[in-house]
């Protein structure tokens, strides 16, 4: 008599991650994680149990579904048919010290031997086909046949070529692994390859420890009895995983619900894609299993903390985890906009029309956004925009007096206020910004002429050169014209 899984006090997480597998094998198989003493074999050797029972071919076996038989089984070819034995679910345990010939079977010696014919003797991976397979402390068994369960999981299908033998058969098994990281970790290729993974630990709270206790004492003191008090329980739980089964090919996953799915996988920066592949058919197999057609927000949050904590990116010695914060920022950026924006803002989203915003420029920008009204003779509502080049990045640095000279130090000087100085540019716009004449820079012929008339309204420092700069150089309309002034200063 097995211990009943219904009676297994709290490990809600782990609990949660085998019925999901059991629903839809395709996850990938648990990972449970976890000190010693904790119920880790007791709840799996409890899933058994509740698992619905299988149909299998008389005298095969591989347990070849009568319904659907698979047409490569060694044994085969089997007739469909819907009659067959129905028998319980298996549940298979590789110990430590399997050999890789006892895991994917090998040659018959005894039909060998006696008859003279080639057989193959299936192993334990055609024995847990439609079961459960369970390792326990999978990080102490060898590397090779780790690889070897974790792939016949991922196919369904396992290969066997040893001895002259070459064979394929079906191995469709929920796998299912314990391990004390005390011990040692897996390697983050193999830990990766589970689908899901579960932290167990034991429970804190008196109360609920005294009442773990007091349940184990009464399965050993009568297990029967004990069983049949949660019969009751055990019908419930196996009748639902059976109905959650029926309803998973009928379950739908929308572009939305893949949409936050594949943010949250892209927000945790996981390595390739088997966390995206995992962590919807997990949300696909949690709306199965709480009675639902679509998948909602809900069953990709569960689905994440499940799938995502073993395969973030970490330091070697860091404990697999989640961090909450980031997966709620990643549903809610993920969310789609059912609602327009209120504002009616513009194309730009400035304002109402595209114009500026309101409450003033933004940071970084100059007070004005057009020649003033004085200047082009109406109101300037377009910002002026001076081509890349034009007056050699150079604004005005001095304030102009007069009429219609109202403009700032970081205005752009307009067509009329560009001399003869100031090339023509490329055409590609630049805003206007700020600009801070430098001491002592070379000044254009408009600003030349505007120092010359006014120089009491300049600066010191900053408009004029400091002492011990090189002196400007004249104008064309300064020097001398006549024989002696030759270019090179020859006679």
């Amino acid at each position: 008599m097995t211990y009943p899984f219904s009676a297994v006090v709290g490990m809600d997480d782990m609990r949660l991650a085998l019925l999901l597998n059991a629903v839809s094998p395709a996850v990938g198989g648990v990972l449970v994680r976890g000190e010693k003493g904790t119920a880790k074999s007791t709840a799996v050797r409890a899933l058994a149990a509740v698992l619905p029972p299988v149909a299998v071919v008389p005298g095969c076996g591989f347990a070849c579904d009568p319904a659907a038989p698979d047409p490569a089984c060694p044994d085969g070819p089997h007739e469909p048919t819907v009659d067959g034995p129905v028998r319980p679910a298996r549940l298979v345990e590789l110990p430590v010290g399997a050999s890789e010939d006892r895991v994917v079977g090998s040659l018959d010696l005894e039909r060998a031997l006696t008859e003279g014919v080639k057989a193959f003797e299936p192993g334990l991976l055609a024995a847990a086909h439609r079961g459960v397979l369970y390792v326990d402390e999978v990080n102490l068994l060898h590397d090779h046949l780790v690889d070897l369960l974790l792939d016949a999981a991922a196919m369904g299908t396992a290969y066997v070529e040893r001895e002259g033998i070459s064979v394929r058969h079906a191995a469709r098994f929920l796998l299912v692994g314990t391990m004390n990281p005390e011990e040692g970790e897996l390697r983050p290729q193999l830990l990766d390859r589970f689908g899901l993974t579960v932290e167990v630990a034991a429970p804190r709270d008196p109360a609920e420890r005294a009442e773990v206790v007091r349940r184990r004492f009464a399965s050993d003191a009568d297990p029967a009895g004990f069983a049949a008090a949660w019969s009751a329980e055990e019908g419930g739980l196996a009748t639902r995983i059976a109905d959650a089964r029926a309803r998973l090919p009928h379950v739908v996953l929308s572009d939305a619900a893949l949409q936050q799915v594949t943010a949250v996988c892209a927000a945790f920066d996981v390595d390739g894609l088997r966390a995206d592949l995992v962590t919807a058919r997990a949300a696909i197999a949690h709306a199965a299993w709480c009675g639902r057609v679509e998948v909602t927000e809900d069953d990709v949050r569960v689905a994440a903390r499940l799938a995502l904590p073993h395969r973030r990116r970490r330091n070697p010695f860091d404990a697999p985890g989640l961090d909450e914060e980031t997966l709620e920022q990643a549903l809610s950026d993920s969310r789609p906009d059912d609602d327009p924006d209120p504002d009616g803002d513009g194309p730009d989203g400035d304002g109402p029309d595209g114009g500026p915003p309101e409450g003033g420029p933004p940071q970084g920008q100059s007070g004005h956004f057009g020649p003033s009204s004085e200047e082009d003779g109406g109101g300037g509502g377009e910002p002026t925009m001076a081509p890349r080049g034009e007056g050699g990045g150079h604004a005005d640095a001095c304030p102009r007096t007069g009429p219609g000279r109202g403009r700032s130090i970081g205005d752009v000087p307009g067509p009329a206020a560009r001399g003869a100085g100031h090339r023509r540019g490329r055409g590609r716009p630049a805003v206007a910004r700020p600009v801070r004449a430098r001491a002592g820079r070379r000044l254009h012929a408009p600003e030349r002429q505007r120092h010359e008339a006014a120089p009491g309204l300049h600066r010191p420092g900053r408009c004029a050169a400091p002492a011990g700069a090189r002196p400007h150089r004249p104008g064309p309309a300064a020097r001398p014209r006549g024989p002696a002034a030759v270019r090179g200063g020859g006679p």
